[in-house]
C-alpha cells in the first residue's frame, strides 16, 4: 500500500468519525429550522423582504438635572419605651405593634413604697401645720420670736417639697406614649424587675417618614431646602417622593459629601426605617426635550445616525446629539416630535428598506398600539 492510498484512506476514516459526532447536532439545527415562527418572530427579515420592528412615537419631555445616590429611610420619630425609676412591673397595658395615641398608659410599676412615704408626709404636714399655727398666735401675742416661728414655718414648707417630690416619683411609676405611633416588640413581662437601663418597648412614628443621604461637595450650592427628590426602595418598585428639610451646615471632610434630609409623606405605612433607597434629586431643569432609547442611536465616523419609519420603509436620519443617560440619550436635532423611530430590529433593516411595524410604543416606554404577528 502506497503512501498516497493510505492517506486516502485516513482522510476517510476522519471524515467518518465527525459525521458521527456532529450528525445529532446538524439534525437539531434542520428540525429548528423547519419549526413555524422560529425565524424572526420579534426582529429581523421576514419572507416577502419585510424586517420585523418595534418603534416608539417621538414625544417631548421634561429634562432634569438629576443627581444619583443612595440613602436609608428614617422614622419621623422613633425613641425606645424605658422607665426612670428601678420597680418591679405590676400592669402592662399595651401589645406588640399596637398603634397608641400620645398619653396613652403603657406600663406600672410597684408603688407602694412610695405610696407610704407619701402617706407619712401627709400627716408629719398636718402636725406642722398645727405646729406654725400656734406659733403664730404666739407670735403675735409677743410670747415667741421670730425666729421660733420661721423654725415652725420652715419645717412646714420643707414637708411641702418632700411630698412635690414623692408625688413626682409616683408619676414615674406610670410610664405613657410620648407621642403617637406604632409600638414594636416588648421585652419584659409582668412581674419582671426593671432599671432605667431596661429596655420595654420601641415607639415609632413613620409619618412622614425622613430620608438621610449624601451628595457630592460639588451640587452643594445647587441643592437647597425645598428640593426634590423621588426614590424607590428595595422592597417596592413604587415611586416615592420627597422634599428637603435639613441640610447639613459642613462638609464630611473624609468622603467630601453634604449630609441632608429629607421628609415623605407615608399615610399607609409602606416605607419602613431602615429600608435602602436609591434616590433621583432634581437640582434644576431644562425644560422639554427629546429623548430617545440609547439603543436606537447608530454611532458614525460623522455623527449619529436613527432610522425612522416613512411610508412603511426605514428610512436614516443623521441627529445631533446631547446628555447620554443610562437609559436615554438627548436629541438635540433631526427629529421632530410625531416620527416615528424604530428602536429594535435596526441592524436588519437596510436604508429604504420594507419594515413590519410590530409594537408601537410612547416615549414613556407605554405600548400604544400593537399589531399582531402573521
Amino acid at each position: 500500500m502506497n503512501k498516497l492510498t493510505k492517506r486516502l484512506l485516513t482522510a476517510l476514516i476522519i471524515l467518518v468519525i465527525l459525521g458521527l459526532v456532529f450528525s445529532p447536532r446538524i439534525k437539531e439545527y434542520l428540525a429548528s429550522k423547519d419549526q413555524p415562527g422560529n425565524s424572526a418572530e420579534t426582529s429581523g427579515p421576514k419572507p416577502g423582504g419585510k424586517t420585523v420592528v418595534s418603534v416608539m412615537v417621538i414625544e417631548a419631555t421634561n429634562l432634569n438635572d438629576i443627581v444619583k445616590t443612595t440613602g436609608t429611610v428614617l422614622a419621623n420619630e422613633e425613641v425606645e419605651i424605658r422607665s426612670e425609676v428601678s420597680g418591679r412591673i405590676t400592669r402592662l397595658f399595651f401589645k406588640e405593634g399596637q398603634v397608641v395615641q400620645k398619653g396613652t398608659v403603657l406600663f406600672q410599676t410597684n408603688d407602694d413604697d412610695l405610696q407610704a412615704q407619701l402617706k407619712k408626709l401627709e400627716l408629719s404636714k398636718k402636725l406642722a401645720e398645727q405646729n406654725e399655727f400656734r406659733q403664730r398666735q404666739l407670735l403675735d401675742k409677743e410670747a415667741i420670736s421670730q425666729r421660733e416661728y420661721d423654725i415652725s414655718l420652715t419645717s412646714v414648707k420643707t414637708i411641702d417639697a418632700d411630698i412635690e417630690n414623692i408625688k413626682a416619683l409616683l408619676d414615674k411609676t406610670t410610664v405613657r406614649a410620648p407621642f403617637s405611633g406604632r409600638l414594636g416588640l416588648r421585652y419584659v413581662s409582668e412581674g419582671s424587675y426593671i432599671t432605667p437601663a431596661s429596655r420595654i418597648s420601641t415607639l415609632t412614628n413613620t409619618n412622614p417618614a425622613k430620608v438621610e443621604f449624601s451628595v457630592p461637595a460639588k451640587y452643594s450650592e445647587k441643592i437647597k431646602v425645598g428640593s426634590i427628590l423621588q426614590y424607590v426602595t428595595e422592597s417596592s418598585a413604587a415611586e416615592h417622593t420627597g422634599k428637603v428639610y435639613a441640610i447639613d451646615p459642613k462638609i464630611d471632610p473624609q468622603t467630601r459629601t453634604l449630609q441632608m434630609r429629607a421628609t415623605s409623606p407615608n399615610p399607609n405605612g409602606a416605607l419602613l426605617p431602615g429600608a435602602f433607597a436609591r434616590i433621583e434629586l432634581i437640582i434644576g431643569s431644562k425644560g422639554t426635550a427629546i429623548t430617545v432609547p440609547n439603543e436606537a442611536v447608530i454611532p458614525e465616523v460623522d455623527g449619529h445616525k436613527v432610522f425612522l419609519v416613512k411610508g412603511g420603509k426605514a428610512t436614516p436620519q443623521m441627529v445631533k446629539v446631547g446628555l447620554r443617560g443610562a437609559t436615554d440619550m438627548e436629541i438635540m436635532g433631526g427629529l421632530a416630535v410625531g416620527d416615528t423611530l424604530i428602536t429594535t430590529g435596526i441592524l436588519q433593516v437596510k436604508p429604504g428598506g420594507p419594515v413590519d411595524v410590530r409594537n408601537i410604543r410612547n416615549s414613556a416606554g407605554v405600548e400604544v398600539a400593537a399589531k399582531p404577528t402573521e
